[in-house]
């Protein structure tokens, strides 16, 4: 199980990247946005990262929990998984860390939002809409690399909400270190460990699931 973590850190490490890049291209041009715009932005972003985390989430589980026909569906469980795996974990990856880089940054409009609590009526049935979609089309590939780059994108409009003055280079690159770091480590744990931690026969349909990747790739 650790070397599957570590190779699929290693497999998700050059397109986090990318998506950070796209985060710094978009905070030169709209630097300037007022706070309760960016506010606006993140409320549309972080419940459709939900929503997709949910669905990527509950299909990988699905994938290795229900596809070889041992075990019968039960949505009970795989509600509570997709319901942790991308509200709880996509808390972290857009509100929590970016909150932490703010704090660190010492950035004067520096705020945490919880989206489950502060929006609740929005971000919660999103994400159970996405895990019920995952019971009855399961998908991983598309979804996951669309939610990774709406992670990024919810991260930086959470920072961005926080922003006042001038930014120097410093302050870039501090943001693009924490826009990769919000991104690359939860959206991996929410999309394939958390699931997998969770099934305990994995290494048969691991192997099948890597022979698939040898002709798809996820991103």
């Amino acid at each position: 199980m650790l070397k599957r973590i570590f190779e699929e850190l290693r497999h998700h490490a050059p397109f986090t990247i990318f998506g950070a890049f796209t985060g710094i291209i978009i905070m030169i041009f709209f630097k300037r946005l007022p706070a309760n715009i960016s506010y606006k932005i993140f409320y549309t972003l972080h419940p459709l990262h939900v929503m997709l985390s949910a669905l990527v989430t509950a299909s990988m589980y699905g994938f290795y929990r229900y596809a070889d026909g041992r075990h019968r569906w039960n949505f009970g469980i795989l509600l509570i998984i997709g319901y942790v795996g991308s509200v709880g974990i996509a808390t972290i990856s857009d509100s929590l860390i970016p909150y932490l880089g703010e704090s660190l940054l010492g950035m004067p409009n520096r705020g945490i939002h919880i989206g489950f609590i502060e929006e609740w009526w929005l971000v919660n049935p999103l994400a159970v809409i996405g895990i019920a979609i995952a019971a009855l089309r399961p998908a991983t590939k598309f979804p996951h690399a669309a939610h990774v780059l709406l992670s990024t994108w919810a991260s930086l409009f959470h920072i961005m909400m926080s922003l006042g003055g001038r930014l120097s280079w410093f302050l870039y690159m501090a943001i693009f270190f924490f826009l990769f770091i919000a991104v690359w480590i939860p959206c991996c744990i929410s999309d394939i460990v958390f699931p997998l931690l969770l099934v305990r026969d994995v290494s048969e349909r691991s192997r099948s699931h890597d022979q698939e990747r040898q002709t798809e790739t996820w991103e």
